[in-house]
């Protein structure tokens, strides 16, 4: 047998440890040890490895959060984030938006069956229609929470607009995180002012590119026909572009696919440079040619990640992986500062 050792330009003398899950680990540590594992063990590692790099205060930060992650119990890790100065630019969806007002004001989602027993998935699904409730896989949301959400959509929100011409989406999240913010102290409600809230309080721009695509939408639409509200689609390009084209480093945050993802990304493709620092958090294959899924590597050919930027994807629930990459890389973030 032939010694090809010295041919192995590629091989690295780097062997798989094993990682530990002892009593009393931080979380910081459990992602430590992930580093000594493979698959997406690795993969999480080196995302909190390249996402505390991104929290130093000279990084931009933009943040994508796409998918059902409000309802589903993320929302107090991106309050706290924007809180703490860790996001400088959020793009979310419309459903986001719609979910974190209603708890700012009062609502909440409960948790919920995907198959009771005894039962088919349609059926089920068909006894909850007739209850009146809504199903996020194994959420629910009472629907009276809509007529709240719509009520304080025209009382606090679409009122005050009206007299200021097209105003852009980013200002309209604007508005809507005042009132969130407002309404929830005023009602002394239980549940944290959110999302929105914590934006309009740190001077931080929310950017809603599909907003349409939601209920908050079809009450923007609805609003419009009786009054004279109404909102320029165009206007926050300027506004994100320019953010990208002044940082002097930038990075991403992308939780989920779709338009957040895309909206990110495609900032840089009117800047000078590129992010520097990405990480993505998804569920989606890249064999499909799908955005959600693919990697961050095909984003760097069409030039919206420098060639020499950090980046990952990891493939997993956001609802798991999130929540360990942001605790782990905060963690390591004040150890360091």
């Amino acid at each position: 047998m032939s010694d090809h050792t010295d041919e192995r330009e590629t091989f690295h003398h780097d062997p798989i440890g094993h990682a530990e899950a002892r009593a009393g680990m931080t979380v910081g540590e459990l992602a430590d040890s992930y580093g000594e594992a493979g698959i997406g063990a690795s993969d999480i590692h080196e995302a909190v490895d390249i996402y505390s790099e991104m929290l130093n205060d000279d990084v931009t930060t933009f943040f994508g959060l796409a998918g059902a992650m409000v309802p589903t119990g993320m929302r107090a890790i991106v309050s706290e984030l924007i809180r703490d100065g860790h996001i400088d630019v959020l793009v979310t969806t419309g459903a986001n938006c719609t979910h974190d007002t209603i708890e700012a004001i009062g609502g909440k989602h409960h948790h919920g069956e995907v198959t009771p027993e005894g039962r088919t998935e349609r059926e089920h699904d068909e006894t909850l229609r007739d209850e009146g409730v809504d199903r996020i896989y194994n959420v629910y949301l009472p629907q009276e929470h809509f007529a709240l959400f719509e009520n304080h959509l025209r009382d606090e929100v679409f009122s005050t607009l009206e007299d200021e011409g097209a105003v852009s989406i980013q200002r309209m999240t604007e508005e809507l995180g005042r009132a969130n913010s407002e309404v929830n102290e005023r009602e002394d409600v239980p549940e944290d002012a959110g999302v929105l809230a914590a934006a309009y309080e740190n001077d931080v721009p929310v950017y809603c590119p599909a907003f349409q695509d939601s209920v908050l939408g079809l009450q923007a639409w609805m609003y419009s026909q009786t009054s004279e509200f109404t909102v320029d689609a165009l206007a926050d390009m300027t506004q994100i572009t320019d953010i990208a084209y002044e940082a002097d480093s930038a990075g991403a945050m992308v939780v989920g696919g779709g338009v957040p993802k895309n909206y990110v990304l495609q900032t840089m493709l009117v800047s000078p440079d590129a992010y520097d620092y990405a990480v993505q958090l998804t569920m989606d294959p890249s064999n499909t040619g799908g955005l959600s899924g693919a990697t961050l590597d095909e984003a760097r050919s069409w030039g919206k990640l420098e060639k020499d930027a950090r980046n990952v994807s990891v493939y997993a629930d956001a609802t798991i992986t999130l929540p360990l990459v942001v605790a782990a890389a905060r963690e390591r973030h004040s150890t360091d500062a």
